[in-house]
């Protein structure tokens, strides 16, 4: 949740910043915003196309880290369980 909170407070200052330019106003301009929901949904999508990334290599990534301390110490078990699937 913090993490998301995070990448929402950078994604509406980032956008405010870029497509608000006129604080005479009290509404926003049509300029405005489109300008503003264009901003939103690249940054959204970005992060989505990230995280899916992020979801198709954490597996292999778990594995050999699973790898390297059982090599350092054998006690360790040889393997994690299955990573939960995200929910698509």
């Amino acid at each position: 949740l913090r993490d998301f909170l995070l990448v929402y407070n950078r994604m509406t200052e980032l956008c405010f910043r870029r497509c608000v330019c006129n604080l005479n106003y009290r509404l926003l301009t049509g300029r405005e915003e489109s300008c503003l929901d264009s901003c939103a949904s690249k940054l959204v999508h970005s992060n989505h196309r990230l995280m899916r990334s992020y979801m198709a290599l954490m597996p292999g990534i778990l594995q050999r880290r699973v790898a390297d301390s059982a090599s350092q110490d054998p006690a360790l078990p040889a393997a994690l369980p299955d990573p939960p699937v995200a929910p698509s």
